[in-house]
């Protein structure tokens, strides 16, 4: 049961895009409908079968238009500044669920070596007023279709792949940190000294150059004097893996997937994008910046947790002598 949900908390991609429509009818965008479609084809007497398109209409096209990818090949032509083609991958963090177990921040200090107050994750207390009802919000890197960090790099060392992650190539950064002033959410840290990552530095396999010499920043040591953000995992995405923040939350605060297809996924419930958003009031933070970020929240109503439990590792954390 255990590795039952472990892969499928982590293969979320296995059920991802599988048709490809080989005429024009490939113009409209259309996506899986779900695992039946794969009955429809073989039984589907008629030739005909039924496909969703981007905004949700159900349309029939001839079977023998439609092939089915084989997800088992790698990516071979995978470049870590273009991405995945016809992807964009979105998060949608659910207030209601967190209770700052602190274990998604756990999860991405381990497999991207990060220490200290570097995490790229963060958990803060939240709480309007006196009078409103505290809660805890998860913060990562938006991702934004519109990055200003982007914009402002001199050095092209931070850049925007095609899937929508906003990625950062620390051989070229030049730690002028004009992104962190450009970055509204304030979710970039700076290496101001050496990384005290132990052995790691040593050991590590730097199996992820490019052909191109930009480095996939994911799983590798950070580097003094550059920039470090949150980076949604393109290496285990590239794996069909989910991001660790995601597979390592023990409440589901996290869903992960693709917007085209209009499917995210906490590992243990899969759901409609575009329906979770409208039933649970989901918004963006400060969405009148114009940078369309690709994270979205859930509101902390109807909580599932209390509050209070997360209230020990909060102050445990706060408490922490801070290094000089």
């Amino acid at each position: 049961m255990k590795n039952n949900k472990t892969n499928s908390r982590r293969k979320f991609l296995d059920n991802g895009l599988k048709i490809s429509l080989v005429t024009a009818i490939s113009g409209l965008g259309l996506s899986k409908l779900a695992s039946k479609l794969n009955a429809q084809t073989e039984n589907n007497s008629s030739g005909k079968m039924e496909l969703m398109t981007t905004d949700g209409t159900i349309i029939q096209v001839d079977s023998s238009e439609v092939m089915e990818m084989d997800n088992s090949k790698k990516h071979e032509d995978y470049n870590i500044r273009e991405g995945m083609p016809n992807r964009k991958f979105v998060m949608v963090i659910d207030l209601a669920k967190c209770k700052n177990a602190l274990k998604c921040q756990t999860a991405c200090n381990k497999h991207h070596y990060i220490t200290g107050d570097n995490a790229w994750l963060k958990i803060y207390k939240m709480q309007e007023s006196l009078d409103t009802a505290p809660y805890w919000m998860p913060t990562t890197c938006m991702h934004c279709d519109h990055p200003a960090c982007v914009t402002v790099c001199p050095v092209d060392a931070t850049f925007k792949r095609k899937d929508g992650l906003v990625l950062i190539d620390n051989e070229r950064c030049i730690g002028c940190r004009f992104c962190m002033a450009a970055c509204p959410y304030s979710t970039r840290v700076f290496n101001w000294s050496e990384p005290n990552q132990g052995e790691i530095t040593m050991n590590m396999e730097m199996e992820h150059k490019t052909s191109n010499k930009s480095v996939e920043h994911a799983g590798l040591p950070s580097i003094k004097g550059t920039v470090d953000k949150c980076d949604f995992c393109p290496h285990a995405i590239k794996e069909n893996e989910l991001p660790h923040c995601v597979s390592a939350c023990p409440n589901g605060v996290f869903y992960f997937g693709d917007k085209y297809e209009d499917t995210v996924t906490n590992g243990d419930e899969t759901l409609r994008f575009s329906k979770l958003l409208k039933d649970k009031a989901g918004y963006r933070i400060m969405e009148g910046l114009g940078t369309e970020p690709s994270v979205y929240y859930l509101p902390p109503t109807d909580r599932l947790v209390n509050f209070e439990d997360g209230l020990k590792d909060y102050n445990e954390f706060q408490s922490v002598e801070k290094p000089e």
